[in-house]
């Protein structure tokens, strides 16, 4: 279904098995191009492995490219590699770089949860949780409460807040004047519950409405 839906997209003829053969993943900055390729040969043969690096530094960017020889072992990578390595498909190579790049970044940062979201430490996304007393002023807890405009499905909002591992229990309860819906949420640990919260507040769920999310106080000591 991927590989025809790439081929159906955007074109009158089917896409050259080229650009369905090459993935774009996210790795850990000390990866070497061997690293890579042991990472991924599991997946298919592999054609070649690159690493994006600065120009100026010659540092890794922390991304890398794998060429598959078969458009399914890349469809194979793509589905069944660790999320942490968030890979995709990778732009036709008429494509700007840099621009395909920041979009990825972009969308990475903003994107809505998927499998293991909690990747290794050197990663942007989980980066905004470093101490800083900026970022965080107000009381953080365990346990949050989920606000909507429209009525909560207990077993739907379960499989949504269980993405991040360590939710506890979901309790959905509906408003019977207003028809609005409000749940109670906890995990096991504080960091589990910031982490829902940055990813699920004022997410859109059904699309079209935003869901609000917040700590709930439960009993804990919060500076922890």
């Amino acid at each position: 279904v991927f590989i025809a839906q790439s081929r159906a997209s955007g074109s009158h003829r089917d896409v050259e098995d080229e650009e369905l053969t090459r993935i774009f993943v996210m790795i850990p900055k000390f990866y070497t191009e061997e690293d890579l390729r042991e990472k991924f040969k599991v997946y298919g043969d592999i054609e070649y492995c690159s690493i994006i690096k600065n120009k100026t530094t010659g540092e890794s960017k922390g991304l890398g490219y794998v060429r598959y020889l078969k458009p399914s072992h890349a469809a194979r990578a793509i589905e069944e590699c660790d999320r942490s390595y968030k890979a995709i498909l990778a732009e036709p190579k008429n494509k700007s770089s840099e621009s395909f790049e920041q979009d990825y970044f972009t969308n990475n940062l903003r994107q809505e949860p998927r499998g293991n979201m909690l990747p290794f430490c050197g990663q942007p996304e989980f980066c905004i949780f470093e101490k800083n007393e900026n970022r965080i002023q107000e009381p953080v807890s365990k346990r949050l409460s989920v606000v909507s405009r429209l009525p909560l499905i207990q077993e739907q909002l379960f499989a949504l807040f269980d993405l991040v591992p360590g939710l506890e229990y979901c309790d959905v309860q509906r408003d019977p004047h207003t028809n609005s819906g409000y749940a109670v949420i906890q995990y096991s640990t504080a960091a589990s519950a910031i982490y829902a919260k940055y990813k699920l507040h004022g997410f859109e769920y059904p699309p079209g409405n935003r869901l609000t999310v917040i700590f709930l106080e439960d009993g804990s000591d919060s500076s922890e």
